[in-house]
């Protein structure tokens, strides 16, 4: 039961983590549109973050709505995890990892848990956008399929409304990818930074 505890809290950190890095805003939810560094600097709140007690969980359980249950999916498909070996979540800051290190150490037991270090790499985009409205964008997604280019949401609200033509993991790559699509008439895509490198730390817990 204590590990079902701990997996609440992993899951709403975890859709949190989705809900702030853009990856609902194909779905309605996402935050105001921001820059990099301000985004880096409103994370999860550490002085916020606490481990839930057995009392907590059971109130928490005796409540069901239909909000908490949307966040619980969300975060499982957020979640890295092998059926038979461990739960990963998250990419802490010194801050973060601090506090979640201090309320873990006080609930579950040496050995059921672990923080390891994390590099995230860059991350470069092709980007279409942005454009005056949603009608623009579906315009510009049907000349896209008859040239046969794919394309995606660019998972961050900031870039919205427009078009990812791929992600890639270094500008490079992506400028390749420029220049291929290019010469199938795509005239006004660029290539951006989507994410700049980040260090961190990562929870793994046992599987439960």
């Amino acid at each position: 039961m204590l590990r079902l505890f701990v997996l609440l809290l992993v899951l709403a950190n975890a859709g949190y983590y989705a809900w702030s890095h853009g990856l609902l805003a194909a779905y309605g939810f996402a935050p105001a549109s921001q820059n990099e560094p301000q985004r880096l600097t409103q994370q999860i709140r550490p002085e916020a973050l606490r481990v839930l007690t057995p009392l907590d969980a059971r109130q928490i359980e005796s409540v069901p709505s239909p909000a908490d249950s949307a966040s619980a999916s969300v975060a499982t498909s957020a979640i890295t995890s092998t059926a038979t070996e461990c739960l990963q979540v998250g990419l802490y800051n010194e801050e973060q990892t601090l506090v979640l290190k201090e309320q873990l150490t006080k609930v579950l037991p040496a050995g059921s848990w672990a923080l390891e270090a994390v590099l995230e790499p860059a991350r470069w985009m092709v980007y279409m956008g942005k454009y005056s409205s949603v009608e623009a964008v579906t315009k510009k997604k049907a000349e896209l399929r008859g040239m046969g280019v794919s394309f995606a949401a660019p998972g961050s609200a900031s870039l919205e409304p427009g078009l990812s033509l791929g992600n890639f993991k270094t500008q490079a790559d992506a400028v390749t990818e420029l220049a291929r699509i290019a010469r199938k008439g795509v005239k006004t895509a660029k290539v951006l930074q989507d994410r700049v490198e980040q260090k961190g730390q990562r929870l793994k817990l046992a599987s439960v």
